[in-house]
């Protein structure tokens, strides 16, 4: 069960955002929830799901919309 909410909190990443502010914001958020959700630390699941987020849309911005 944890295997599958956490596939569905990294899906949520891909929200991006239209600037790095907000992409970080969606991806600390979903991380924050998927931490919590999972029985992890929503504040390093808020931590890792903002840096992840910025990093795909920055790499990948044709993918992020």
């Amino acid at each position: 069960m944890a295997g599958i909410l956490g596939v569905v909190g990294l899906l949520g990443l891909a929200a991006c955002g239209e600037n790095i502010g907000q992409q970080a914001i969606l991806g600390g958020g979903t991380g924050a929830v998927a931490g919590a959700v999972v029985g992890g630390d929503p504040i390093t699941g808020a931590a890792v799901g903002a840096a992840g987020n910025v990093a795909f849309c920055q790499l990948y911005p044709e993918r992020c919309r």
